[in-house]
């Protein structure tokens, strides 16, 4: 049995139920770790020194495979539902018994690792898995500890990941052979049946988003942060594909986070030590800092090359158009470390608005605020889904309820408590398109957004004149700095303006049938903030 590094991790394994393990690699930095992958035929090199790996069936989350143990511990707090789907205790011993079983005879890599840059909130982390490119995901995305750490940090929570190991659903209660199953009273994360990395990444948020509300009063966020040169801090909420990561990966400020963070009474700070970007259509002229990321110690997924080289082809999407990449954060030139910011004191909603109804950039009241954060709204585009041949709306409370064990009120009066009591500004930047809906408009310039973004952070907007906009009541600017007027004002760019009152109207109406699950425990002013239909 090989092993490595300060720390003899056979023990650990042995009280996990793991025994008989061929090879035990602790704790390999990147470069063995690429090699070993390459070495097993499983990656490749690019022409940047990033391992190109393809990560089988699954090159996304598979969210109706996500189970959570319901037991003392869950059954009354977490918010059962489509993607908080209870399992059996029992039904979890016999999956544990499973995939520990699994690794005999095997080599298994393991991690020491840790999230939440805030020491007062640290949650240390060990993960063991089947591959050694899922232990440099680990390694990308996870916060590393020092080498001197490692002999006494002792584990929070454990990651198994094995995507040889298939359930059977007919005695194990899950839906097929992949799944993800978060056990709070043990503290454990199993994953089996998928090699798709972000399913690690994703449990340790899905147990952040349980823990640091329910137990610490710490405001749990799918979004990402930036720090500007005088210390004030941006939040950016948004679901895949609306540009967090772009939009937070700004030249002019500190990156403090592309995903994950959380809110506590003195700032914010990242969940990760990494980032995990998309890089469909990846340039280095519309994202130089992620497309500068790309290279030795990176984890390309799921993309392809150029014909006989060995050079990245962005714009294919034949494996997937969720093609990805992770690095560790310092890899931003940029990024703040600790990565810790303050009080924010603007926070946007991203959205990808494909019909080309909502304005580029608008004010939001506290209420309206709350209303959309709830909401949690964007459009897929034709294209991006099979069987997705026009927009299609997406509601996702809080920017992302796959991963919110609680209700997502809870969130949301959280954030609205924050918002309220630091005076917060709250944009809402629609990413998506103009002039008309997707196969007819076209999407709204990066550099347009880029501006609207700065000209909000640097109080260019104070002393804006603003207009409601008819239907959404937002604010909407007349002028902004870097941005021609006649864009500002989504109606205006439309060639036939019933057309984009039609739209409008078939748009707010589907916001009003998504939040009538919320509106019975809502506030008067939240109520009054949903857009106007009649």
């Amino acid at each position: 049995m090989q092993m490595s590094s300060v720390r003899n991790p056979v023990a650990d394994l042995r009280e996990l139920g793991i025994e008989n393990a061929s090879n035990v690699y602790y704790q390999l930095s990147p470069e063995k770790l690429a090699e070993q992958t390459i070495a097993r035929k499983q990656g490749v090199l690019s022409d940047t020194g990033a391992l190109a790996v393809n990560t089988g069936t699954f090159t996304g989350r598979s969210p109706k495979d996500k189970f959570i143990v319901k037991d003392t511990i869950t059954a009354d707090t977490v918010n059962w539902n489509d993607f908080n789907i209870p399992i059996s205790e029992e039904n979890f011993d016999r999956l544990y018994s499973k995939i520990t079983s699994y690794f005999s005879g095997k080599d298994v890599w393991v991690r020491d690792c840790y999230a939440c840059a805030d020491e007062d909130y640290r949650v240390n982390i060990k993960v063991v898995t089947e591959l050694p490119w899922s232990s440099l995901f680990a390694y990308n995305m996870f916060l590393r500890p020092a080498e001197e750490e490692l002999d006494y940090m002792h584990t929070d929570w454990t990651v198994i990941q094995a995507p040889g190991c298939l359930a059977d659903p007919a005695t194990d209660g899950t839906r097929q052979q992949n799944f993800s199953v978060v056990n709070f009273t043990k503290k454990v994360i199993i994953i089996g049946g998928s090699a798709y990395t972000g399913e690690i990444k994703k449990g340790i948020f899905t147990i952040l988003n349980y823990v640091l509300p329910h137990n610490k009063n710490v405001l749990s966020m799918h979004c990402s942060a930036n720090q500007g040169d005088n210390g004030d801090t941006a939040i950016f909420f948004g679901l895949s594909g609306t540009g967090k990561t772009t939009l937070s990966a700004d030249p002019s400020r500190k990156l403090i986070g592309d995903d994950e963070h959380g809110w506590t009474a003195s700032g914010v700070f990242n969940f990760e030590g990494g980032c995990y970007a998309k890089c469909i259509d990846l340039t280095e002229e519309k994202e130089p800092q992620i497309f500068r990321a790309v290279r030795e110690g990176a984890l390309l997924e799921n993309i392809t090359f150029f014909p006989g080289t060995q050079t990245v082809n962005y714009a294919d999407k034949s494996i997937t158009e969720n093609t990805r990449v992770s690095y560790p954060l310092p890899y931003i030139d940029n990024a703040l470390e600790p990565s810790v910011g303050g009080i924010p004191k603007n926070i946007f909603f991203l959205t990808c608005d494909a019909y080309g109804v909502l304005p580029p950039i608008s004010r939001l009241s506290p209420g309206q605020a709350m209303y959309q954060f709830i909401s949690g709204y964007t459009a897929k585009v034709a294209g991006t889904e099979a069987g997705i041949t026009e927009p299609k709306s997406t509601f996702s409370a809080c920017f992302g309820a796959p991963f919110l064990p609680l209700h997502p009120a809870q969130y949301a009066q959280m954030l609205g408590e924050r918002m309220r009591k630091y005076d917060v500004n709250v944009w809402l930047i629609n990413t998506g398109w103009t002039g008309g809906a997707y196969g007819i408009g076209n999407r709204i310039k990066l550099a347009y957004t880029r501006a609207m973004i700065t000209a909000a952070l640097n109080g260019e907007l104070t002393n804006a004149t603003f207009q409601a906009h008819s239907v959404f009541g937002f604010e909407v600017p007349a002028s902004c700095p870097g941005v021609p007027d006649e864009i500002l004002d989504p109606r205006n760019t439309w060639e036939d303006k019933a057309a984009y009152d039609a739209q409008a109207k078939d748009l707010a109406t589907q916001f009003v049938r998504n939040f009538e699950k919320y509106a019975s425990a809502a506030e008067a002013e939240i109520l009054a903030a949903a857009p106007k239909i009649g």
